[in-house]
């Protein structure tokens, strides 16, 4: 998007804001009292989408604040009070294992339908589930795919298998035998990226074969041509980096996905385009985050949907930054009478351009358009995992660079990384919020 395109949005926007919390400081106070005022759960309006890693674990060490966070939003019963769901760019599990997990790390009982994986919006995506798809990534990845609506998958493992000569970086792997069906392997129709894999030289090899042969990596194509535009390429998960048990933070998917973009430019002069990308910071994750929150308080029986979201995470490159550009969706749609967002904000073909229609959430034709929309999406920083203060440059200086961002994400307005409160726990980031919304 052009300078001159983003200016009347971030105007729009700061109009919108005008009488609201202060973004950027470490508490501040909202202008507008919640009419939540009563405490009674059925006067819920407000809800949160909850980071994991970082924010309630670091790698499989529970975060010491986390369990009396999270006791404070369920009743004795063990019935949460507030709507609560946990949106993860983890995609190496099924829904159901990962709430199994959080049921254990946090003493409460978590059902799957609080559960958004980095690939869970993939869901919405359709067209594609009918398609011939290679998956990349760990973990149940070809049940993964099954679950979200694929019907034919194949795995790297099995490619490698098929066409065992592509894969020639490790000596001690290598494989010159010919597979004696690969003449016979249906074409790839399309790519699906889960997470990073566990040996980046083979994937990397094999996905730019499968890319520059329009799917059929056993056929070299005719010299200098390239099959372009290339098969459709959906990826999950597009942290650079994430929080574990290492003082410093490791290479998360989003390194792989440079690799790839690079790699594939380099040998092609050609930039990849992604046709989705999903998992935060993505605007589409976001929204079918939502939606699984407003669907959330009508199980819980409220009387209104949520007016408020409360986003907590710890990395300002995609808890933050993914929370703010939600922010600035519903804002958009809410100045335009309801009309596209991304209509009035100019980000429809020819102002989000080839590449940002990875990020489109208008041409996505599903059901999760019949709820109603929330009226903020506040961003809540934590520092128990990528973000922390430190004491070489102390607040301001550790901030991320927006830099860090996935490419489709960028040039972004430095506003975009300022939380709208930041505090050093979730334990705070729970009693702040209650605080604000007079909830006790």
């Amino acid at each position: 998007m052009s300078r001159m395109a983003r200016r009347p949005l971030a105007n729009l926007i700061r109009a919108a804001a005008a009488g609201g919390p202060k973004r950027g400081g470490a508490i501040q106070s909202r202008a507008a009292s919640s009419d939540a005022g009563s405490g009674a759960d059925d006067d819920v309006d407000f809800g949160f989408l909850f980071d994991i890693d970082g924010v309630i674990v670091r790698g499989r060490e529970v975060l010491p604040f986390a369990p009396n966070a999270f006791r404070k939003l369920v009743d004795g019963a063990g019935r949460f009070r507030v709507p609560t769901v946990f949106v993860t760019n983890a995609g190496n599990r099924m829904r159901r294992s990962k709430a199994e997990q959080l049921s254990n790390w946090l003493g409460i009982d978590v059902t799957e339908d609080q559960v958004v994986m980095s690939h869970s919006p993939l869901k919405m995506y359709k067209e594609y589930h009918d398609k011939h798809v290679l998956v990349t990534g760990q973990g149940p990845i070809y049940d993964i795919a099954k679950q979200l609506g694929f019907k034919k998958v194949t795995t790297m493992k099995t490619l490698r298998h098929v066409f065992p000569s592509l894969d020639a970086v490790d000596h001690k792997r290598r494989r010159a035998a010919p597979c004696g069906f690969s003449e016979f392997f249906p074409p790839i129709e399309a790519v699906v990226l889960f997470g990073e894999p566990t040996r980046w030289e083979t994937s990397l090899q094999l996905l730019i074969d499968v890319l520059v042969t329009d799917g059929h990596p056993s056929a070299k194509p005719p010299a200098r041509t390239v099959h372009y535009p290339h098969l459709p390429v959906l990826a999950c998960n597009m942290d650079l980096q994430w929080m574990a048990e290492a003082v410093m933070p490791r290479f998360g998917h989003g390194a792989f996905l440079v690799s790839l973009e690079n790699l594939y430019k380099k040998i092609t002069g050609r930039d990849l385009i992604y046709t989705a990308l999903v998992g935060k910071p993505s605007e589409v994750t976001y929204r079918h985050g939502e939606h699984v929150l407003q669907l959330e308080a009508r199980k819980m029986g409220l009387k209104k949907p949520i007016k408020s979201i409360y986003c907590i995470g710890d990395n300002v490159c995609t808890d933050i930054f993914g929370a703010n550009l939600y922010n600035r969706y519903i804002q958009s749609t809410r100045w335009n009478g309801g009309e596209s967002a991304e209509a009035a904000a100019g980000l429809l073909p020819g102002g989000y351009g080839e590449i940002g229609l990875s990020r489109s959430i208008d041409r996505l034709i599903t059901d999760e358009s019949e709820l109603e929309t929330a009226e903020n999406c506040f961003s809540v920083l934590v520092e128990t995992g990528v973000f922390s203060r430190d004491s070489m440059g102390g607040f301001a200086s550790s901030y991320s660079p927006l830099e860090h961002s996935p490419r489709d994400f960028l040039p972004a307005e430095t506003s975009f990384q300022e939380p709208t409160y930041t505090v050093r726990n979730v334990l705070e980031a729970v009693e702040l919020i209650f605080e604000k919304e007079r909830f006790k």
